[in-house]
């Protein structure tokens, strides 16, 4: 890992906590980075969120704590100042602590809050970028992301705000272009109003779409269809299997 910062404290104790913030991937151990792994085995502490847990965690070594603290649509979870405490906390213990985000930890993860947390506290930290699970469900998709000429832009977008609703204020226009990879993450439950929305901004219903479901595990699933099949899928029952919408002229089987 390389020497941590050094802090100096009011009684003269020199800090070396340090948090290593973790992409872990879409949740197939073989596609952690070498860092990463490294980095686990390393670990006084791991806290986790629920799609890094399983077979990723087998890396950490024996006798660190793990501490879950992931956060799932529709159940009990910690809240984000409850998480970014635990991190201070446990560097002011001089730990070394990894903070286990599923994909890559600055796409989607509030990987912002924490880090101010510690900032404030005076904290070294460093992040390790992991595989985006958009790319994962591309590669076992056997498509790519852009074409020359046909799909030139790809943009991410998180289908729900803070209180789980469709945000509010999005470029529409942007997100109904016929010539972008569109990714929508954590979109399941408002993407029936999503495409009432980009419809209305000329995306038309029969728009290739994959709805990619439990990316890269054992369970994983991809269904090849159109935004229309999509929605009226999930207008019926979201299930509970995390997932990624993908559409654009790309996700044409």
């Amino acid at each position: 890992m390389g020497m941590p910062a050094r802090l100096y404290l009011e009684d003269d104790h020199t800090m070396t906590g340090f948090v290593s913030f973790v992409g872990s991937g879409p949740g197939d151990p073989e596609l952690l980075t070498l860092k990463a792994v490294d980095r686990l085995k390393r670990a006084d502490a791991v806290l986790f969120d629920d799609l890094s847990s399983g077979p990723i965690l087998t890396h950490a070594r024996n006798g660190a704590d793990l501490v879950s603290v992931g956060k799932r649509a529709g159940r009990p979870s910690p809240k984000q100042h409850h998480v970014s405490r635990l991190l201070v906390d446990y560097a002011k213990l001089d730990q070394r602590v990894v903070r286990l985000k599923s994909g890559d930890s600055g796409m989607f993860g509030r990987l912002e809050e924490e880090l101010v947390a510690l900032k404030e506290a005076g904290i070294p930290y460093e992040i390790i970028p992991g595989v985006p699970s958009a790319c994962a469900a591309a590669a076992a998709a056997g498509i790519p992301l852009t074409r020359r000429l046909t799909a030139r832009r790809v943009q991410f977008i998180t289908g729900h705000d803070v209180t789980g609703a469709l945000p509010e204020n999005l470029n529409w226009t942007a997100l109904a272009d016929p010539k972008a990879t569109t990714v929508v993450f954590m979109g399941k439950r408002t993407f029936p109003q999503f495409l009432d929305m980009l419809k209305s901004n000329g995306l038309p219903g029969d728009t290739p779409a994959i709805l990619a479901e439990e990316v890269s595990r054992p369970e994983q699933s991809l269904r090849h269809t159109t935004v229309d099949a999509v929605a009226a899928q999930l207008a019926k029952d979201v299930g509970d299997k995390p997932a990624l919408i993908l559409y654009g002229p790309l996700a044409d089987p």
